[in-house]
């Protein structure tokens, strides 16, 4: 199912199209030292957010990510146990839609279009994924309705997970840093948890340059972190 756009998702479309696929490929392969150690110390970060919620699986969980690329995230979720039938993704972009099909089991329903245009039922899902996604939201506008949408489909008792830049990259100015207090606006009424992660990416590439364990070892020190992972909870 394809859904419409509105301005800005074609905005991020287009700005998407500037990219190097093969540039984000090799900088984000796990075989790269630096891409592998933001990626486990993430996945670690989740699993104890969601621990501190008492949540013990993933099994009867109903789970959704926005902005869901070539399925990455959504593979995780499926090796820490969630149900394939219960799984969900939404891509704006139809190559990385289709790219994300073929690597998902087929009961793993991918949305392709605009999230805000979805529709799926009120309060039908335990969490709600955002991964580096506001931050390519340039609009406010849009911002708001996104934030909308998926604290629409989030019922009691779950929440949304974002994980998003917590400053401006110097190089790049079609991503924004996402401060904690415009998250905590865009969800007025959760309860938030938020952890600094995520060694800057050009500190973590050269050091893994240097040796493969040194990005974790710079990560220790939180000024270095240029990331946020936050957890907002509807109660």
């Amino acid at each position: 199912m394809t859904l419409p756009a509105d301005g800005e998702a074609r905005a991020v479309t287009e700005r998407y199209a500037r990219r190097d696929p093969q540039a984000d490929a090799q900088r984000y392969s796990l075989f790269d030292a630096a891409a592998l150690q933001a990626h486990q110390e993430r996945l670690r970060a989740v699993l104890a957010l969601w621990r501190r919620q008492g949540w013990t699986g993933l099994q009867g969980r109903d789970l959704l990510e926005v902005g869901c690329g070539m399925g990455g995230n959504l593979l995780d979720l499926l090796r820490l146990g969630a149900d394939p039938a219960r799984l969900a993704g939404i891509e704006l972009q139809g190559a990385r839609a289709a790219a994300a099909r073929r690597v998902l089991p087929p009961t793993v329903r991918v949305i392709e279009g605009d999230a805000t245009a979805a529709e799926l039922p009120a309060e039908s899902q335990d969490a709600v994924l955002a991964f580096t996604v506001f931050s390519s939201v340039l609009d406010e506008a849009a911002q708001k309705r996104l934030a909308h949408a998926m604290w629409h489909w989030v019922r009691p008792g779950g929440g949304v997970m974002c994980y998003d830049f917590a400053v401006d990259n110097p190089y790049n100015p079609d991503v924004r840093g996402v401060p904690v207090a415009r998250l905590r606006a865009l969800f007025p009424q959760a309860r938030a948890e938020v952890r600094r992660v995520t060694l800057a990416p050009p500190i973590a590439r050269a050091a893994a340059r240097l040796h493969p364990r040194l990005p974790a070892w710079l990560n220790a020190l939180a000024p270095l972190r240029t990331h946020r992972l936050c957890w907002l909870e509807k109660l």
